[in-house]
């Protein structure tokens, strides 16, 4: 290819207005010779001009009136067809076009003037400017031709979501255990159908977005509908309940005849006594040695006192803990657990300390926990003791509730839901309300559940955690780390990555957050779309740029790697919009892991579904004075073992020394 030089450019520079000049001169003969009587009235003509006129007659330029202006017009389009003038991004054809299409009509109806019945240099000089100014006109339309940008950018698509899309699973991709949910997206321009395959949910389900992105109604609802129709046994923890227990029971009550072995259908909530089961946390066939007791303590107090979750280690952290175990195990071992409820040790804690000591020192295996208790005691050095215990009494003092005592002090169920011969749906409901403290409890709940959970031997489960953050889970990161092998899923509902930082540390939550292996994200922003955007890669997308000088403008076209999903794109995700990552397993590879999609959900289908929901039953009719014999029954079996206790020490010489008086 022929390199384009300057002296290149200059000589094509010359041809063009060599041509133009030519197409001035025919129109210049044109004049002089329809307009030859007014030029002899002006005294322009001689001898020499006439001969020349002669001589281009003979050449048949002027057979027709508009044959010579045709010629002109000719000769100005090849000058304009290699013009280049200083391209202007505001042109548009519609202005150029207007020019020359006036002047084609002013240059070629000219002629009328000639017939006009004035004088006859008026009529000359009237057709000569008529003309002249179209031929201007065209000249200067082709010329605005000339500058307009021919190659413009893709201005359509100015959010870039063409070439921001990617080709994403369209197979249904199902086995005994996966969630499945229908989704469309964009290819290009193109809407077409593919699936969220979600086949190993046992490397855990994150599921975030703000309020009101569809985490429950497009996501939650159809682990919960499908884990059920796969039968798995379950545990829901409802944040504003009933709204997911409904849609659990409901299905449970449809599919519950396909299980081998039929699942029963529990339910714990703290505000409508009759419909909910009785169960004790603290069931001491649950509790093997005196770290299940210290795990109990640490989860209901750091449940309670949620800004000790980053202080773990510290002095007047662990201290309350510590005696907190000591109780829990003290009442574990006596009499076998007949009083090893959470309510007898709010109520155990609350005693004298010489009644307390006295029988905390009778169990030895928890004398190291209680050794600097006692010592701060018999030495009066009270300030440290009210520091180290004052903090835990005062915490727990709060859950001394009459309805709260009535449902932890029973024992309708245990907490082993996958147990093959005793499968059970639990669903535990709080209230956004009372969360502080229905949290704090229902974190004890899921924390004792969890620990018999994850077990061998057992059959599949789910547990799905509407708004996780609301409760305190100590260890979440292993249990999702270990429960692979055991068949236990685990589906998180978060809002907001900073929300789950807040509640449980830095550390612990970027563990939570990069240990799950599926992901599906509503709208969210700042740094969790920008965390979520870095984990889903980066596609080959189309680039263009353009280049605007004094003569010529350039276009370049490249490809670069950039972000799937931009934080902005997921910032402005609809509501039913989502996007994400699955895992996939050995037996299923999964090529396209990552999607973008709106989630399709058959709002008619489910309107019905909902409008045919039964209520939960009555499990129990519960008055007042039933909750209030129960709160007063705890109170008493603490004081009748206080009592019992130390008559059985005082009658024995070898132990008398226990009893601490003061």
């Amino acid at each position: 290819m022929a390199m384009q030089t300057g002296e290149n450019e200059q000589a094509l520079r010359k041809i063009l207005d060599m041509t133009r000049l030519i197409s001035i001169i025919i129109l210049v003969i044109h004049f002089y010779y329809y307009c030859y009587a007014a030029f002899q009235q002006w005294h322009l003509v001689s001898g020499f001009s006439d001969k020349i006129m002669g001589n281009i007659y003979q050449t048949g330029l002027f057979s027709n009136f508009h044959k010579s202006k045709l010629f002109a017009l000719g000769f100005l389009i090849i000058s304009l067809i290699g013009a280049k003038g200083r391209k202007d991004e505001k042109l548009n054809y519609k202005t150029a076009l207007a020019y020359i299409i006036t002047g084609i009509l002013i240059y070629f109806i000219s002629g009328l003037s000639l017939y006009l019945e004035i004088e006859l240099m008026l009529a000359a000089i009237a057709y000569m400017t008529i003309t002249s100014i179209g031929f201007l006109l065209m000249l200067t339309g082709g010329t605005l031709l000339s500058r307009i940008i021919k190659n413009r950018l893709n201005s359509k698509d100015i959010f870039n979501k063409e070439n921001e899309t990617f080709p994403q699973e369209e197979r249904l991709l199902e086995n005994e255990y996966s969630i499945n949910l229908p989704a469309k997206y964009h290819l290009k321009d193109k809407l077409r159908d593919s699936w969220i395959n979600i086949i190993n949910p046992f490397r855990g389900l994150l599921v975030s977005g703000t309020p009101g992105s569809g985490k429950s109604y497009f996501v939650i609802r159809h682990v919960i509908t499908q884990h059920i129709r796969k039968k798995f046994t379950m545990f829901v923890y409802d944040f504003k309940f009933d709204d997911l227990t409904r849609i659990v029971y409901n299905t449970w009550l449809n599919y519950k005849h396909q299980y081998p072995k039929l699942p029963q259908f529990y339910v714990i909530n703290f505000d409508d006594l009759t419909r909910t089961n009785r169960c004790n946390p603290l069931e001491p066939s649950g509790m093997s040695d005196i770290t299940d007791a210290s795990e109990s303590a640490r989860t209901i107090l750091l449940g309670l006192n949620r800004e000790w979750i980053k202080r773990q280690g510290d002095f007047f952290v662990e201290s309350p803990i510590n005696f907190l175990s000591a109780i829990i195990w003290y009442l574990r071992k006596y009499k076998d657990g007949e009083f090893c409820t959470l309510p007898h040790v709010i109520e155990l804690m609350q005693v004298d300390y010489d009644d307390l000591f006295t029988l905390l020192r009778t169990e030895k295996e928890i004398e190291v926990l209680i050794n600097p208790f006692v010592n701060a005691y018999l030495n009066n050095v009270m300030d440290q003791l009210e520091g180290q215990i004052a903090s835990a009494k005062i915490a727990m003092a709060r859950l001394s509730s009459p309805q709260l005592y009535y449902v932890l002090s029973g024992s309708d169920f245990t907490l082993d839901i996958n147990n093959p011969d005793d499968p059970k749906i639990v669903c535990m409901g709080n209230n956004p309300q009372k969360i502080q403290i229905y949290g704090a409890v229902l974190s004890l709940y899921v924390n004792r559940l969890v620990k018999q959970v994850n077990q061998k031997n057992k059959q599949k489960s789910s547990l799905i955690f509407d708004e996780f953050p609301t409760i305190y889970l100590n260890n979440m990161d292993s249990l999702i780390a270990t429960a692979r092998s055991n068949k236990v899923a685990t589906c998180l509902g978060i809002q907001d990555f900073s929300q789950l930082r807040k509640d449980y540390g830095r550390e612990q939550a970027d563990v939570i957050m990069n240990i799950v292996g599926n992901i599906v994200s509503g709208q969210v922003t700042g740094d969790t779309a920008k965390q979520l955007s870095e984990r889903f890669g980066k596609i080959m997308q189309d680039r263009e740029s353009l280049s605007i000088n004094s003569v010529d403008t350039s276009i370049s076209r490249s490809k670069q790697l950039e972000s799937a999903v931009p934080p902005s794109k997921i910032s402005g995700l609809s509501s039913g919009e989502f996007v994400g990552m699955v895992a996939d397993d050995p037996d299923c590879k999964i090529e396209l892991k990552t999607f973008h999609s709106e989630i399709i959900n058959d709002h008619e289908a489910l309107k019905k579904e909902q409008d045919n929901y039964v209520d939960i039953p009555v499990i129990r009719k519960v008055d007042n004075s039933m909750v209030q014999r129960n709160y007063l029954q705890i109170k008493k079996d603490i004081k009748d073992s206080i009592f019992a206790e130390k008559e059985r020490l005082l009658n024995d010489i070898e132990l008398s020394h226990l009893v601490i008086k003061k």
